[in-house]
């Protein structure tokens, strides 16, 4: 693909593409990042606040929820960010082109396709999540928790799925506001639901753990029928319409979707599998404070998508107008936004940990390891929003390779070195300084990739 000069003559089919095809592109990120961000805050929020109602259950049923969640988080980051991504790259790139008929049909493909990815999740998790658990760390009452717990949300999961495939069409677009305030809605409605299933209240009865998982369910539900009218009903420019599936349509959602879901296994493998080391070496008190502190990460995920969605819509469709350099500008600024107010929230964690970690537990050994966690890596946290945002421009331009070989390497690096460290040493402080190691070499690889003048190199094929 050559780039087009800043004057080039694009295609404008609606307000929002004119926007992102043409505004100033620190402007036009606040924009449409602020609902997105405001969306990402309340979903992650709702996720924190059961977890606190669920605390008041015991360690035993905090830590079996600790090894569902980065399981949950897997499914929710695969099918928003990287499957979502896929499809709103698709998206944008066919309406920067002109091409909305073709917008119309990547909806009907979109959906299909992340249903039925829900759909065999369902059924893997549902056989085999009691033994992933396990191996996870969880043992004895905690074990039976998490099997209860994920029994019921991982049968929800095709919901979660098509939820959010409707949710990438619409953003894909450039309308962050639509998803933003259905999402916010349905958070809103969980922080009073998910007690009144947890304890219970009037003809309600007491059911546990599994209540905040019921929840859960519910909320999926309503955000799913909510954004399948709103795309039925024409008002978004990408329409639901009925056709059969074709295999070009879904090769071409798959071709940066696909490819994509590497990037939240790598990350949810890391918190998944750095927690079994953590409890393997410190204990259930130890994997329930060091979750929990790594909680706080998953803070950083709504920062870097709320900015990394409109950066997938933003990118895409420039590079659909023939605008790389434009996209690339897009794709830097919005990555250095996201490091300062990552890097913010790091600072603060790392100066004040207790204000964080006694909102869920007084335990001594869960605060001391939770605290040790993130005055270690909390100052570095920019660097993981950094590159967690420019891989998600990066699915805007259809270039993964380095973005996804920068994720393999914070892997090895925590995984593979801190955890051969901690099997030598016994020290979890120098387990997580390897941490924070493996979090400045992810961003700072993934961001010279993106300044590099190879981002475009061989753009007519996706990269990966």
């Amino acid at each position: 693909m050559t780039s087009a000069s800043p004057t080039a003559t694009v295609p404008v089919a609606n307000p929002r593409l004119q926007a992102m095809l043409q505004a100033p592109v620190a402007a036009t990120l606040v924009r449409l990042s602020w609902p997105n961000m405001l969306m990402m805050l309340a979903q992650s929020s709702t996720g924190l606040i059961e977890t606190w109602f669920l605390a008041k259950l015991g360690t035993d049923v905090l830590a079996g929820v600790a090894v569902v969640v980065p399981v949950l988080m897997l499914m929710q980051n695969m099918s928003q960010g990287a499957m979502g991504g896929g499809i709103s790259s698709a998206i944008a790139r066919a309406l920067g082109a002109g091409r909305r008929e073709e917008a119309n049909h990547l909806v009907r493909h979109a959906v299909a396709l992340n249903g039925g990815i829900g759909a065999v999740f369902t059924v893997l998790l549902l056989a085999f999540g009691r033994p992933l658990f396990h191996l996870l760390g969880a043992d004895g009452p905690a074990l039976d928790a998490a099997a209860a717990y994920g029994h019921v949300v991982f049968g929800g999961l095709p919901l979660l799925w098509t939820m959010n495939a409707l949710a990438s069409v619409i953003r894909g677009t450039g309308n962050m506001l639509v998803p933003g305030a259905v999402i916010c809605g349905g958070a809103v409605l969980l922080i009073p639901l998910s007690p009144c299933l947890i304890f219970g209240l009037g003809p309600l009865p007491p059911l546990g753990v599994v209540g905040g998982a019921w929840a859960l369910l519910l909320y999926y539900i309503g955000g799913t029928l909510i954004l399948g009218a709103y795309c039925l009903g024409g008002r978004n420019p990408a329409r639901l319409v009925r056709g059969a599936l074709q295999w070009p349509m879904m090769r071409g959602i798959l071709s940066v979707g696909g490819f994509a879901c590497l990037n939240p296994v790598l990350t949810n493998t890391i918190i998944a599998v750095t927690g079994a080391l953590v409890g393997a070496y410190g204990g259930t008190a130890a994997l329930a404070g060091y979750a929990t502190a790594a909680r706080l990460e998953y803070l950083l995920m709504p920062l870097a998508f709320g900015l990394g969605a409109p950066m997938v819509a933003m990118v895409g469709s420039n590079i659909g107008a023939g605008q790389n350099e434009r996209a690339r500008r897009i794709a830097l600024v919005g990555g250095a936004m996201a490091f300062v107010l990552a890097e913010a929230v790091g600072l603060i964690a790392a100066a004040f940990p207790y204000a964080w970690l006694r909102l869920f537990g007084t335990d001594a050994h869960l605060l001391e390891a939770g605290a040790t966690y993130l005055r270690i890596v909390g100052p570095f946290y920019g660097f993981f929003a950094l590159g967690f945002s420019l891989y998600f421009a990066s699915q805007g331009a259809g270039k993964l390779k380095w973005p996804l070989t920068a994720g393999a390497l914070r892997l090895a690096l925590y995984v593979g070195v801190g955890g051969a460290l901690l099997a030598a040493c016994h020290s979890l402080p120098v387990f997580y300084a390897l941490g924070a190691i493996a979090m400045v070499t992810y961003g700072s690889v993934v961001v010279w990739s993106v300044a590099s003048r190879t981002w475009f190199r061989q753009s007519g094929r996706m990269d990966v």
